[in-house]
């Protein structure tokens, strides 16, 4: 299994996670610690972005790191995105019923800021 991670920050509020390969039980720990490590130095960090373009694979190990991610980004503040999502990931954020959940507005906001979130699926 083999997973790659590349970061662009296109601004101080915005990040793209470029993720490439398998992110399932071998490599997920990796993945969320990518993420946590860049919120810890990204403070004015309001959007992460995830291309999703080349992940090839993402099995129930990898769902709970998006979860997880989830949870640390909503209660930071920061809108997570997922852009160009595979099908089979798309999939499965479908059978389990976590795609809402996964590009909800942050926690925490008020209701101009969530306005602004509105309608952020695959690909906002």
């Amino acid at each position: 299994m083999n997973l790659d991670i590349a970061t662009q920050s296109t601004s101080p509020e915005s990040i793209t996670v470029h993720v490439v390969g398998d992110v399932d039980y071998l490599t997920t720990a990796t993945l969320v610690a990518t993420v946590t490590d860049l919120l810890a130095t990204a403070p004015a960090l309001r959007d992460l972005r995830f291309e999703l373009t080349g992940m090839s694979f993402c099995d129930s190990a990898g769902l709970s790191g998006f979860i997880q991610i989830h949870r640390r980004t909503s209660s930071a503040g920061i809108q997570l995105h997922l852009d160009d999502m595979p099908p089979h990931f798309e999939r499965i954020l479908d059978l389990t019923g976590v795609l809402e959940h996964l590009t909800a507005p942050p926690s925490g906001v008020d209701e101009s800021v969530a306005q602004r979130y509105e309608g952020g699926g695959s690909n906002s």
